[in-house]
């Protein structure tokens, strides 16, 4: 029997989610304004940007077609749904989807019609268009995961299932709220007594559910459990919220496991869940070794001349401008990672004196105060300058630019069982650790952030943590 039944009434409306819809268009709109004017620009000068020639109303015709084309390519690949807003790496995914159906499809009416297509303005267009796109996306992002913060943009949800299922689900709700969603209430399929976040919420009956969900505008009901009715009950439960709006979400443990790499196929009639194993070797990873090289060139090269300064301020301090640290890669491998010194010359002499005043959890060593950082060190630790020569650890094929953190030996040694897949590939200048809260996480936080990379990683969530991490450096978001 329920408990209580006080459901808290949900907004009839979610207005937020519209008005970052809205506001995703308009994003979007002048995004591919800027590309298409950029491209006509490189390609054709100032031709057509005015005048009433020919040549002119064909340029700017061209513009149109491909800017409405765009557009109606993110409509199609739902971009912008509701039910990604904020969360994952699927709605990334479809704006590129789109970029490259529309181009692609431009392309193939522009043979078919033998129309002439210059190839430069779709080479300026394309890759400027998506990289402004996934720029305003990530922008939107992150004002949506701040709102959240504070309880805000969150669709509320009814959670279904055993108590101790229930209690998990709603404890990950609770403590991730950049999901976007927030549990009002419970209903329990089993005689146990709640603990924790779910004690406090409201307790619907099963045979209240629908009812329930209906009268309090719900938008989500997630199972996190066993029905007593099997799999007919959720298809019973799917069937009641027809045409309502409302969610139905099946939890899954497995999503822990495998994460992207579980796929759904049915088989003679069976809904069977593929799990692809991870792999460190092969095409993809071959790829990811390229992407590293041409991506770590171009940044150094771009930084050198921040490069120079900084070596000129830390040399002012006295001593190597370079600090050199044995740490452990790749299957185990050592190598002397790089970093402009930002600690005295003995730090690591006075490291003893201060293992006492350990501000860190783990095996990891941290001290927010640290009397051993330099006045130029503080600088750059702030702005995160003091990682940039790692960019040649990457070229030299001893680093990545997106992977786990880079351990120490001393830490490899007391590793315990599955901590050591942190060593099955390449350690990153970046990674989840770094984007998730740096210098803030605990062990354990670390630990299982890069884990999970290690299980999951893929070239599209390097450029998604790359992404991120440029939002983090320049925010100054957990550096010290």
């Amino acid at each position: 029997m329920p408990v209580h039944t006080a459901v808290v009434f949900q907004p009839l409306h979610l207005a937020w989610q519209r008005r970052v819809q809205y506001a995703l268009i308009a994003t979007d709109a002048a995004a591919i304004a800027i590309a298409v004017t950029v491209a006509q620009l490189g390609r054709f000068g100032t031709v057509g940007l005015s005048g009433t020639d020919p040549r002119s109303i064909e340029f700017r015709g061209l513009a149109l077609i491909v800017a409405l084309a765009w557009l109606l390519g993110l409509w199609a690949t739902r971009s912008r749904d509701r039910r990604i807003l904020g969360v994952g790496l699927v709605e990334y995914g479809r704006v590129a989807n789109a970029t490259f159906i529309t181009f692609g499809l431009l392309a193939m009416l522009a043979y078919l019609a033998q129309l002439t297509i210059a190839r430069g303005y779709l080479a300026i267009a394309l890759p400027l268009g998506l990289a402004l796109l996934l720029a305003g996306r990530l922008f939107w992002r992150g004002r949506v995961h701040a709102m959240r913060r504070v309880g805000r943009c969150l669709t509320g949800a009814v959670v279904v299932g055993g108590t101790a299922e229930v209690e998990r689900a709603v404890g990950e709700l609770g403590g991730k709220l950049r999901a976007g969603y927030k549990a009002i209430a419970v209903v329990l399929t089993d005689d146990g007594e709640p603990t924790g976040q779910a004690s406090a919420l409201p307790r619907v009956g099963l045979d209240e559910l629908v009812e329930t969900v209906h009268r309090t505008r719900t938008r989500a009901v997630m199972i996190a459990g066993g029905l007593p009715g099997g799999n007919e009950q959720i298809r019973e439960i799917g069937w009641a919220f027809e045409d309502s709006g409302v969610e139905l979400i099946l939890v899954s443990r497995l999503i822990e496991v495998a994460g992207p790499r579980m796929h759904w196929r049915p088989v003679e009639g069976l809904p069977m869940v593929h799990v692809d194993l991870p792999r460190f070797s092969g095409f993809n990873y071959s790829v990811k070794r390229a992407f590293d090289i041409v991506v770590g060139t171009v940044a150094l090269l771009v930084a050198a001349p921040v490069m120079i300064v900084v070596a000129l301020a830390v040399k002012t301090d006295g001593g190597p401008v370079l600090f050199r640290q044995q740490r452990v890669g790749m299957r185990g491998g050592r190598f002397a990672m790089l970093k402009f010194r930002s600690m005295v010359v003995d730090a690591e002499a006075r490291l003893a004196e201060l293992v006492s005043r350990n501000e860190g959890a783990g095996l990891l060593f941290k001290l927010k105060e640290d009397p051993r950082v330099t006045r130029v060190g503080r600088v750059i630790r702030r702005l995160s300058l003091d990682e940039l020569p790692q960019l040649f650890n990457v070229l030299r094929g001893e680093m990545s630019l997106v992977g786990p953190r880079p351990p120490l030996p001393a830490e490899v040694m007391r590793y315990e069982g599955r901590v050591n897949r942190r060593l099955l590939i390449k350690p990153g200048v970046t990674g989840l650790w770094q984007v998730s809260g740096r210098s803030g996480l605990s062990w354990e936080e670390s630990v299982k952030l890069d884990l999970w990379y290690v299980e999951n990683w893929s070239l599209t969530n390097d450029l998604m943590i790359l992404l991120r991490t440029a939002r983090t450096v320049f925010a100054h978001e957990g550096a010290y």
